[in-house]
């Protein structure tokens, strides 16, 4: 390990440096090849991990419950109705609560404010398992994916496509932090944040990263890999046949992946995924795709985080 993270709380890409995140991707690869063996790996041993859910979720829940037994420590569920976060005890009082009796939380909330103020008042590590500004533990299970299959990170041209939502704001700023090119391709109004757009620029001058910004689906010539993500996130149910009219050139499909160029790119979605809509069967079980191995890292990476921060 080369940094010590303990203690630390993971809200934002922005919380961590350049060298942090190769911290947790070191550790990520160490563990997932200590589970492939069969080598007990129960660094957090007698610790417990605190889980709110205001929002559902298959692979966040599975991942850092699974996670946490496989390291020797224990996961309480806390859902939607458990707690009301903000409603019957307010965030403060929970995280204060929460803190004198677990080692760590796991938020995944609606609000992102929730979640920084979960950091602030708890006096142990909180990880953000999606708010709606930013899916940070998403982003680096996406990038260590790209790692594991092209062996790098540097250079590689990453493409986006679809809505501007924080799993595309956590990839465009972790990107920019580890010298990926990356390129989001979204409707006009749908775009990324200006303010995630402005802290990515910084972090690209530093680390070399090309960022590009556009309203055409056929600007993914010379993608190395191609991710797309819903169309209408949890929240937004009420515009999704809007949504659905603005975003349909913007699938991910046979005709587009062609425009990528001779190389074909690997193919990423985070998964739920609406077939038939943001991208195709074709392409969703392709040769190229990667989605279940990406999927499968949630829980190598968040091993890391967790063990790195709440050890």
């Amino acid at each position: 390990m080369a940094v010590s993270m303990k203690g630390r709380s993971f809200v934002s890409i922005a919380d961590f440096t350049t060298e942090e995140i190769w911290t947790v991707w070191e550790l990520a690869a160490s563990l997932k090849m200590k589970q492939k063996i069969g080598e007990p790996h129960r660094i957090l041993e007698g610790k417990h991990l605190a889980m709110i859910f205001q929002k559902p979720s298959l692979r966040t829940q599975v991942s850092f419950e699974t996670g946490m037994a496989q390291l020797g420590g224990h996961a309480v569920f806390l859902g939607p109705d458990h707690i009301q976060l903000g409603k019957r005890e307010s965030v403060p009082d929970v995280a204060r609560v929460l803190g004198r009796m677990v080692d760590g939380i796991m938020a995944r909330v609606f609000a992102h404010n929730d979640v920084e103020m979960l950091a602030d008042y708890a006096g142990v590590p909180v990880i953000n398992g999606l708010s709606d500004e930013e899916h940070p533990c998403q982003a680096l299970a996406d990038l260590f994916t790209i790692y594991e299959k092209k062996r790098r990170v540097e250079g590689i041209n990453l493409t986006y496509i679809g809505d501007g939502n924080n799993v595309a704001a956590s990839l465009l700023l972790t990107a920019a932090k580890v010298g990926m090119n990356c390129t989001l391709i979204c409707p006009d109004g749908y775009e990324v944040k200006p303010h995630y757009i402005q802290t990515a620029r910084a972090d690209a001058a530093l680390s070399g990263s090309k960022l590009q910004f556009s309203n055409d689906p056929a600007d993914v010539a010379g993608s190395d890999v191609i991710y797309t993500d819903v169309w209408a996130s949890m929240g937004q149910e009420a515009e999704a046949a809007e949504r659905a009219r603005i975003f349909k050139s913007f699938q991910v499909n046979d005709k587009l992946m062609k425009k990528a160029g001779a190389n074909p790119p690997l193919i990423m979605h985070c998964l739920p995924a609406h077939r038939g809509h943001e991208i195709t069967d074709e392409a969703m079980d392709g040769p190229t795709s990667v989605v279940f191995e990406e999927a499968e890292n949630r829980l190598h990476v968040q091993k890391a985080l967790m063990a790195l921060l709440i050890q």
